[in-house]
């Protein structure tokens, strides 16, 4: 874990600092909050942004808007170049309430590198900042929640299928495991993580797999890395838990599939 450095309020016209912050594979900055709204960003690479237990994977073609005052963790699951709007709220017209990915594409891209200079004419800057929220456009494709567990007996079955996603036990299994029954162990499931066992092991085989599509890998070889038998299967898995396909969810085009 690394420390976070807080992002500097502006001090000129306009309402935007951009940070630059190498990240490397596996590297996370410890749980933090800025007085700014956020916008976080990488260029290369995959970023992962946590807030409480819902996840995020931010390949180049996405962004996560994080509001104000919001507790996150920000990581890379390979190595990235974490690129960060800082925006003043007083300054910005968007106030999200809540974190809100967005889509990326070449000219926003573009703006986030050019905002990033220093030898901006003020006019220049507050035209390229407004440029900038005009394309800020919300995604609808749902985050991934994982809730951790706190019972012990629960935990130790999260984190044996957390250490293999495609561990392929029963839940009778995992409760014979963890010297519980079935009945017992989904009972303690559902009252620890407000899920079903499957749709819990759902989620985090999900949770799972965006990294490694984020990266390029094919389909079939995620969908068996995370205990799929067929990539159709973990397409329609994907779908019914995300509202979209991977690729329209990565590229940033979560509509087109809908």
């Amino acid at each position: 874990m690394i420390e976070a450095v807080a992002g500097a309020a502006p001090t000129g016209v306009g309402a935007i600092v951009v940070g630059r912050f190498p990240l490397p594979t596996g590297q996370w900055v410890v749980p933090h909050s800025h007085p700014q709204h956020q916008l976080a960003w990488t260029p290369r690479g995959v970023l992962s942004v946590a807030v409480g237990e819902t996840y995020w994977v931010l390949p180049p073609t996405r962004a996560l808007w994080l509001p104000a005052g919001v507790v996150h963790r920000t990581g890379a699951t390979r190595d990235a170049l974490l690129r960060s709007l800082y925006l003043e709220p007083d300054r910005c017209p968007l106030n999200w309430a809540d974190p809100t990915p967005v889509g990326v594409d070449g000219l926003l891209a573009h703006l986030i590198r050019h905002l990033g200079r220093r030898d901006l004419a003020d006019d220049v800057r507050l035209r390229a900042e407004a440029v900038v929220m005009d394309l800020l456009h919300p995604l609808p494709a749902l985050p991934i929640d994982v809730p951790t567990p706190v019972d012990e007996r629960v935990r130790a079955v999260a984190d044996a299928l957390l250490d293999d996603p495609a561990d392929p036990r029963s839940l009778a299994a995992h409760a014979q495991a963890v010297g519980v029954s079935r009945r017992t162990l989904t009972r303690l499931f559902t009252h620890d993580t407000g899920m079903s066992f499957e749709r819990w092991r759902t989620h985090m085989r999900l949770r799972a797999a965006l990294p490694l599509l984020a990266e390029g890998q094919p389909v079939s070889r995620v969908a068996h890395t995370v205990g799929y038998a067929t990539p159709s299967a973990f397409l329609a898995a994907f779908r019914r838990t995300v509202g979209t396909s991977p690729k329209s969810y990565l590229s940033g085009n979560a509509l087109d599939e809908r």
